[in-house]
């Protein structure tokens, strides 16, 4: 499925008609772009403009343009496993391993640096005014100003790389490996925290009617009420870190250790599919209802129902969850490879939901959207 350097910049036009008489290929490869490195475990971001943000663990920041040449590399001081944010203004948040968190401009210019006192894996979220917040490794929540400085830190009692998530009232949530998932009004005061049986990598997510879902160490998918109080909680299987996405029907998919799961908003396992390896990565939706997943060496397609419907093997890992592009272009990272391909059956742009891929939505705010103003 590569295509040589060559064809990269070939015409979009000439690649979707290929895809189009093409049938028996599950995806065509539009263009693939070469990352410094390989284990990238970062998911792609994407701009307004079309811009493909992509974070590498060597720890480099990559911009890529919608038709897969380079715009310009940014070198941070160590590792990053944390995957990028934008800002409404264009900045690109997101930490790292040399114990920062960064800020960098749309042009690729450092704008400032946060430091922690560990690793920074956890990727931000980015509030309504703007105010940013992560995780370390040194068991801390922090927020930030958007010009770098600190708002308030809240220690937990464990590392924190689970990535936040925001509601539509403003509340923060996350996960530490303290076992718990913390609540916190956004001056920094914890509003409740709910104790589950292992530690909390998964990054939640936020349902249109204000539940919360993530995953626990403990093997189980739990749904919490706003106020804390649990809706309902299924064990799924083993320890993941796969942040479970919503399809905007009511139906909840997560990778677990044994394979991909759909989930009833009520709490029932509708189907799962055991015939992929182990993954921790988040799958995304479709706004067809095609469900992409991508253990290891593949991206697979299902159908609502549970059904495969394709999928496409790779030479070499899968580290990170894929992005669907407002043009129905799947993004997704194989080792030291950004790919951009396009489903046979026509691009479709994600799910109207609200939370139907890894961090939400292309900039990765890792936030639903508010009440509508008056």
């Amino acid at each position: 499925m590569r295509l040589p350097h060559s064809v990269r910049t070939t015409v979009w036009a000439v690649l979707l008609g290929a895809a189009i008489v093409c049938p028996a290929q599950p995806a065509t490869n539009l263009w693939q772009f070469t990352l410094p490195d390989n284990r990238n475990a970062s998911s792609p971001a994407i701009a307004p403009d079309g811009t493909i943000y992509q974070a590498t663990f060597p720890g480099d920041l990559v911009a890529v343009t919608p038709d897969g040449r380079p715009k310009w590399d940014f070198k941070a001081g160590r590792e990053i496993k944390s995957s990028p944010a934008i800002a409404e203004d264009g900045t690109i948040y997101f930490g790292s391993r040399d114990w920062k968190f960064y800020a960098v401009s749309a042009q690729g210019r450092l704008k400032w640096t946060f430091p922690t006192g560990a690793w920074v894996d956890s990727s931000p979220a980015i509030g309504a005014d703007g105010t940013i917040y992560f995780g370390s490794w040194d068991t801390n929540f922090y927020a930030l100003n958007p010009d770098g400085t600190k708002k308030w830190s809240f220690p937990s009692g464990g590392i924190i790389d689970s990535s936040p998530a925001i509601g539509a009232d403003g509340t923060i949530y996350f996960g530490s490996h303290d076992k718990n998932f913390y609540a916190l009004n956004s001056d920094g005061a914890k509003k409740w925290a709910f104790a589950t049986g292992g530690q909390i990598g998964s990054s939640p997510a936020i349902g249109a009617d204000g539940t919360i879902y993530f995953n626990s160490a403990d093997g189980n998918l739990y749904a919490l009420r706003p106020d804390g109080s649990e809706r309902w909680r299924l064990h799924t299987g083993g320890a993941t870190e796969s942040s479970p996405v919503l399809d905007g029907q009511g139906v909840i998919y997560l990778s677990a250790d044994n394979g991909s799961v759909a989930v009833s908003e009520d709490g029932k396992k509708l189907w799962d599919f055991s015939g992929v390896s182990p993954m921790n990565v988040s799958p995304v939706v479709a706004a067809d209802r095609t469900v992409y997943f991508s253990p290891w060496h593949d991206l697979v397609a299902f159908a609502p129902d549970g059904k495969q419907l394709w999928r496409l093997t790779l030479d070499s890992t899968v580290g990170a969850s894929p992005a669907i592009g407002e043009n129905g272009i799947i993004y997704m990272t194989e080792e030291s490879l950004l790919h951009a391909l396009i489903a046979t059956n026509g691009p479709s742009p994600l799910a109207k939901s609200s939370w139907p891929m890894f961090r939400a939505n292309l900039r990765h705010t890792g936030r639903v959207p508010g009440p509508p103003k008056h």
